[in-house]
């Protein structure tokens, strides 16, 4: 069995990995050269620079006004998203009441149909789902003042995607309610691959709901919440956040670029601005920050692994 063991191990990963390397590898690598230059992204010539555009980076307010909302992204809705959906996932696989004649651990009454209602907004396309907030969002015409209105709230109706000081929190609302689903998904089949009778163990020594969750499902559910920390991270800082701030704000990124994160600013930056050098330094920056963070949850989440 040993014999041509590593012929036929790199004749499998020798497509893949040079794949892999054309087209994530060499991508990172020219970005990281072009960083140091003065490209505008469409003439053919270019100028080395040194680290001009990195010191520019560092005495640019809006580098940090992004880079802040990118990190409170990165924080904040992985927290929001993945406690809900570890609720949710709970109550359907094992928050419900006992029945008699049904088995001692059950959820909710429902719980096959609360699934398919929380990974509903997964259906839609993203944008989909920011056109259709956009619209909700309107102070004059919107759904969401529409019924303040309709209850007699009438001199409560914020201007919401207008107001800098809410407009960051509506978008995030926006991704939370579209990510929710997937991950309680997720979830629910990491509960339902855990033995009934760790949960009946439980029950019978009296153990409540709160102490069953904290207690039996978090810790053997904690390399999936782990991993989708980091992978709801990664979509908090790159395509999700891009996509809901590009097509909700106005601007994009406003207003007074209290929506803007780094990643809709470095397609500013290449796009509308020509200035791809400048614009892939700040794309460095956000690979650094996404980097870090993946390492930063991977090392505090470590934990020893518990098997059943």
């Amino acid at each position: 069995m040993q014999h041509g063991k590593y012929g036929f191990i790199t004749g499998f990963l020798a497509a893949p990995l040079g794949l892999y390397a054309l087209f994530v590898i060499w991508p990172f690598i020219q970005s990281i050269y072009y960083s140091f230059t003065d490209w505008t992204g469409l003439s053919p010539e270019f100028s080395m620079v040194g680290a001009d555009n990195y010191t520019r980076m560092l005495h640019d307010d809006i580098f940090w006004k992004s880079l802040t909302h990118s990190l409170l992204f990165a924080l904040l809705l992985p927290l929001v998203t993945l406690g809900m959906a570890l609720f949710f996932a709970f109550m359907i696989n094992v928050g419900g009441r006992h029945r008699k004649g049904g088995p001692v651990v059950t959820g909710v009454r429902g719980s096959g149909f609360y699934k398919i209602v929380y990974f509903f907004p997964q259906v839609l396309s993203i944008a989909i789902v920011a056109l259709l907030f956009a619209f909700a969002y309107n102070p004059d015409s919107g759904a969401i003042n529409s019924f303040l209105r309709g209850v007699g709230l009438d001199s409560l109706q914020p201007l919401w995607l207008g107001d800098p000081d809410l407009a960051l929190w509506c978008v995030m609302a926006v991704l939370v309610w579209s990510t929710t689903g997937f991950f309680v998904v997720l979830f629910s089949a990491g509960m339902a691959s855990i033995p009934a009778e760790l949960y009946e163990a439980a029950l019978l020594d009296g153990a409540g709901r709160a102490t069953t969750f904290f207690r039996v499902t978090l810790p053997l559910l904690w390399d999936t919440v782990q991993s989708g920390w980091v992978y709801m991270g990664i979509l908090a800082l790159g395509a999700e956040s891009f996509a809901v701030v590009q097509i909700m704000t106005t601007g994009p990124g406003g207003p007074d670029y209290s929506t803007t994160v780094l990643v809709l600013y470095v397609y500013q930056k290449a796009f509308r601005d020509g200035q791809a050098a400048y614009a892939t330094t700040i794309g460095v920056a956000l690979l650094v920050v996404t980097l870090a963070f993946a390492a930063i949850v991977m090392r505090l989440g470590r934990r020893e692994r518990l098997e059943y």
